[in-house]
């Protein structure tokens, strides 16, 4: 069942897993390095969960169109009565949101667990995981259980992306009384994270962490930051009436924007609205779900704070949130209870839209108290935008204070509100800073430079797992 080292002729191949449907960032980091891998000697497949159909942007076949990808369909799971009793079972999740069909993995029994197991075994056999060099596994999920099991002589690579922590450190924080099965996925994830031969991780904060939680050597944990596109993200600003136009076509004539409802197109916008936009108003922008840790609710009560200390209108858009998905108070609540003006949700889009989102806007904002990394902070550099974001975490490692952007406290309304003002009124300050941050993105975080690290990973985790003979 297994190869063996050296069984190839026509150069490496690494088998690419992710258990979740496309819609956060690691989906965007596995179909990044699938593209980028061949250049660097590796050919990829990936398998990956689904969801939706053709043309959706959790669609798998869609969103890694052009890659070889086998695809694992929820969507019939997410239908039923019990999604778990499906086939195939939908995937649990690292974030415990009320309601929510994919129920946190500190909830989900041995039962549902043997059948996301046997489940995925043979998803990897269908992709051809007996021929694979290399498993490259992102999070740490039952998909390593099964690779463990029917694959375990193929060296393993693991990818953390930040939220299988998050969930293990509420673990350890005293997990709620629903969370009757924490300790069980505890121990499951640390010996996943055993039995990598590397473990790959987004910042020196998850390095960290990840030492601490999983109880892995430091010698095995190697930093891979996330990268950006050079063919797609870079600088085209748009601007004058043209901008205007833009965000007139996603606020007016297609918009997408959804409240509590759910339903995308149900915050809709008008003409008035768009003046918001005019004389090149400098705009901000968020990027992301509508999650509890990206603090969307203290970004609008910060921003409706420096609004009043702007020197002119600068509109702040929010865009993404993944119909339906939110925690705590939906952002559109917080507008319509503080009745602050000209903040505005375009919508969910696909990652191939975001350039030209990002180079209609002028500032990236990003409050998430607990980020990993901060994907979208190096993809708006990459278009010349400066950030501003919290100085813990990855974003601390990313933007650099008063050179490609503003670090503010976390959680902190005022310091937060600080540095909307400074950004907005100091035009020469902002627009130096962008440059700053442009340069850097493209030094420190280009996909093609990080592929080829991640290549060198593969071949110290088959030197481990094959050492030559004495």
């Amino acid at each position: 069942m297994v190869a063996g080292p050296g069984s190839h002729s026509a150069g490496r191949r690494a088998l690419m897993a992710l258990m979740f449907f496309p819609r956060g960032g690691s989906s965007h980091v596995t179909r990044s390095l699938a593209r980028y891998l061949p250049r660097a000697g590796w050919g990829v497949a990936l398998v990956s969960g689904s969801k939706g159909a053709p043309g959706e942007s959790s669609h798998a076949e869609t969103f890694f169109e052009g890659l070889d990808v086998h695809a694992l369909d929820y969507t019939a799971a997410l239908a039923a009565a019990d999604p778990f009793a499906a086939e195939p079972p939908l995937h649990p999740s690292f974030e415990d949101r009320p309601d929510a069909p994919d129920r946190v993995f500190a909830a989900v029994g041995d039962e549902v667990f043997e059948r996301l197991v046997t489940t995925w075994e043979a998803a990897l056999a269908d992709a051809g995981a007996a021929e694979a060099d290399v498993l490259h596994l992102h999070h740490l999920t039952p998909i390593n259980e099964a690779a463990g099991r029917a694959f375990g002589e193929i060296p393993v690579v693991g990818h953390l992306h930040g939220t299988e922590l998050l969930m293990l450190e509420q673990i350890e924080a005293g997990a709620r009384p629903d969370w009757q099965h924490a300790a069980a996925w505890h121990e499951r994830l640390r010996g996943w994270a055993a039995r990598c031969e590397r473990l790959l991780a987004l910042s020196p904060g998850v390095a960290e962490r990840a030492e601490r939680l999983l109880g892995v050597e430091p010698d095995r944990i190697v930093l891979a930051p996330n990268g950006f596109d050079p063919g797609a993200f870079e600088r085209r600003p748009v601007a004058g009436e043209s901008r205007v136009e833009f965000w007139r076509r996603w606020l007016v004539e297609r918009p997408r924007g959804w409240d509590e409802s759910g339903e995308p197109g149900s915050v809709r916008y008008d003409e008035a609205d768009l003046a918001a936009f005019a004389g090149d108003a400098p705009v901000m922008i968020y990027v992301g779900r509508f999650t509890e840790v990206k603090r969307l609710p203290l970004l609008v009560r910060a921003y409706a704070q420096a609004r009043k200390s702007f020197a002119r209108r600068a509109p702040l858009v929010l865009l993404g949130g993944h119909p339906g998905e939110w925690e705590g108070e939906h952002p559109q609540s917080v507008i319509r209870a503080l009745g602050v003006e000209d903040v505005f949700l375009p919508g969910w889009h696909g990652h191939d839209e975001l350039p030209a989102f990002l180079n209609a806007a002028d500032v990236c904002v990003l409050a998430s108290v607990r980020e990993g990394f901060g994907q979208v902070l190096v993809e708006a550099m990459a278009c010349g935008l400066p950030a501003i974001a919290v100085d813990a975490g990855g974003p601390a490692t990313i933007v650099g204070a008063g050179e490609t952007g503003w670090l503010v406290e976390p959680d902190d309304v005022d310091s937060l509100a600080g540095a909307l003002v400074e950004a907005v009124n100091d035009e020469p300050e902002r627009r130096r800073r962008g440059e700053a941050a442009h340069a850097d993105a493209q030094a420190r975080y280009s996909w093609p430079a990080l592929a080829a690290n991640v290549a060198r990973v593969y071949e110290e985790a088959r030197s481990a797992a094959y050492p030559p003979p004495p």
